[in-house]
């Protein structure tokens, strides 16, 4: 069994923080802890815009806090985000996350994130095989 706490781990290397400031995660389930998912509490900062394309993961966030809204980029719709609702990126959608109050989001990744992953420029993670050991010192 694993129990672990939010305010604790976020004490740890298990808190990233985004280059950009836009965002923080706390990775609280990693592929390594033999799970095939990940588990993370994301903070989306107000005001803030971030672009992101997974393209090798399945995600889906449950927004516990905060408002904002996403918009797919392939067909320009925009869904307002509120404590209650979740958004699944069941196609790997391209998409803009942006808060209008800063957003608690719980979100699950398949196949899980190993925590060295690193957002390249077109908004993804590259395949979980495909992540260096020498992405440990740069952040997400």
């Amino acid at each position: 069994m694993i129990v672990r706490n939010l305010e604790e781990a976020r004490k740890t290397d298990r808190l990233v923080t985004a280059a950009n400031g836009n965002w923080d995660s706390t990775r609280l389930s990693l592929a390594q802890d033999g799970g095939n998912c990940s588990f993370h509490i994301t903070r989306i900062y107000e005001g803030t815009e971030t672009h992101i394309h997974y393209k090798h993961h399945f995600e889906a966030v449950f927004c516990m806090e905060g408002e904002g809204e996403v918009e797919t980029l392939a067909d320009g719709k925009i869904w307002p985000i509120k404590p209650g609702d979740i958004y699944i990126l069941d196609q790997h959608d391209e998409h803009l996350l942006r808060a209008s109050k800063t957003m608690h989001l719980a979100c699950v990744f398949t196949p899980g994130l190993t925590g060295k992953e690193i957002h390249r420029d077109d908004g993804s993670y590259a395949p979980a095989d495909d992540v260096d050991e020498a992405d440990d010192e740069k952040p997400l």
